[in-house]
């Protein structure tokens, strides 16, 4: 059996909350990825495999760093690119992190956005 890692662990969590979680193109899935500097996440159409939206704390334009007031930013950026594309209701998909501190911060900034979820 192979070591038991925080990588394995995560990933393990995130295919089981996967096996519930799809997005649609009328409601369409908010997937986060948190690293140890930064946070991005993206707005993705399971049914065709596209992503409509990203945002990112490594932008030059969003001027934030991977911190929670940086993944409140980043989440209110989402949104608003969100909101030029027409999408107003998402699926959050966690992936695999607890929802706490910069996950939950970028929910957060997007709720605040608009974005409904």
């Amino acid at each position: 059996m192979a070591k038991k890692t925080r990588y394995t662990l995560r990933n393990a969590r995130h295919a089981r909350i996967r096996k519930s979680i799809s997005g649609t193109s009328e409601r369409p899935r908010l997937a986060v990825h948190r690293s140890l500097k930064h946070i991005s996440a993206q707005i993705i159409d399971d049914s065709t495999g596209h992503t409509l939206v990203a945002a990112s704390s490594v932008e030059k334009s969003l001027e934030s760093k991977g911190n929670i007031d940086g993944a409140k930013k980043v989440g209110a950026a989402l949104a608003e690119r969100a909101k030029e594309k027409g999408i107003a209701s998402v699926v959050f998909d966690r992936g695999g992190f607890k929802y706490h501190g910069r996950v939950a911060s970028l929910a957060e900034g997007a709720r605040e956005a608009g974005l409904e979820f």
